[in-house]
């Protein structure tokens, strides 16, 4: 079997999905080639995992303070140049096209009549679980960013719905300090993350951001740029983690038992929806804007119980061996069998 697997390259949660499956597809010894687009190519980092991937410019969506913006994101989109990455983008040789939320990929094997499979916490959002800001904009996405044959979503709970589990692989705890925290805000400015900090001397906030700490930045506050290895050494010892509300590293929060702090980007449907699910579950708390009162609440709130997620990268490897792609329904049975749910979240529903 010969795969070609598309990434949104938007954001980090794809990427980190990408690294499960491409570890699990290495052990099972399947002939991958990786293709991601959203992102300019030379604003990848710690790729070393992918191979020779290509990448182009596909589609993503620009930011502004915090929020979506719909005119930077058509001025910086090109239709044009997507249909030309489409009809150039050759699948001959291909046996499947996996897909996460990648338009090139996923609209070249629907007009080549590749079989594709899409993976990706987008197509959970097809269900009835908890959702905001569901406009009509937002399913049209959902239903024609990235069409694929068969749509396997993830979820942090199943809610009743044929939804994976998360695909999760993290550092073990280690040196445990709860006064140490993670802070992933990348589509705030870092003078607007130093002031609401500022305040809390008591604690070390390590932040990963792109942009420079401002000169007056506290002392308590440790600035780097974004680096997979350190981030995910830092996420294993913190005691919490305030972060947007994308889901791969909430994931990665309740897998560790860190208390979750998220700020979503307003605007995008997928992370106010995250913010639905977390506070139905009881899973994290929220705040709509940069609030140094809701973090002073949240920094004495409990550590939870960590969730110990299944492999679910090699559980999918498996199924996709086989062949029998209308089954995913059992797949997720499956794996869901395997995961103790704390008490409180067995009998959520949206």
């Amino acid at each position: 079997m010969k795969i070609l697997y598309g990434v949104q390259g938007t954001g980090n949660g794809h990427l980190s999905r990408a690294r499960v499956m491409a570890k699990a597809l290495k052990a099972q010894d399947i002939d991958v080639d990786f293709f991601f687009s959203g992102r300019d190519a030379n604003h990848y980092f710690d790729m070393q995992c992918f191979g020779q991937y290509r990448a182009q410019a596909g589609l993503t969506f620009a930011t502004r303070e915090g929020s979506v913006s719909i005119a930077k994101t058509a001025w910086q989109n090109s239709l044009l140049e997507l249909v030309k990455d489409v009809r150039n983008l050759d699948l001959t040789g291909y046996d499947l096209v996996l897909n996460d939320f990648e338009p090139v990929s996923a609209w070249a094997a629907k007009s080549q009549g590749v079989p594709s499979i899409g993976v990706s916490h987008q197509a959970a959002l097809q269900y009835d679980v908890p959702k905001v800001g569901n406009r009509w904009f937002d399913q049209v996405l959902l239903n024609y960013f990235a069409p694929v044959d068969h749509a396997l979503g993830c979820h942090w709970h199943h809610f009743g719905f044929p939804i994976l589990p998360p695909f999760v692989e993290v550092d073990a705890n280690v040196a445990y300090n709860s006064h140490d925290i993670l802070v992933y805000l990348p589509f705030e400015s870092p003078s607007a993350i130093c002031q609401l900090l500022s305040s809390f001397e008591e604690y070390q906030f390590y932040v990963f951001h792109a942009g420079t700490a401002p000169l007056n930045c506290p002392r308590n506050v440790h600035w780097s740029g974004f680096s997979r290895d350190g981030f995910k050494a830092k996420l294993a010892q913190c005691g919490g983690v305030i972060a947007s509300a994308g889901f791969e590293l909430a994931s990665e929060a309740l897998t560790l038992g860190k208390k979750l702090l998220v700020k979503p980007l307003h605007g995008q449907f997928e992370q106010l929806s995250n913010v639905a699910a977390l506070q139905l579950l009881g899973a994290g708390e929220s705040m709509m804007s940069l609030d140094p009162q809701v973090v002073k609440r949240w920094l004495k709130s409990p550590r939870p119980e960590p969730i110990a997620y299944p492999q679910v990268g090699d559980a999918l490897v498996t199924w996709l061996k086989q062949g029998q792609w209308h089954t995913g329904g059992d797949l997720c049975q499956t794996l869901w069998q395997q995961v103790e749910l704390p008490e409180s979240w067995r009998k959520k529903s949206p």
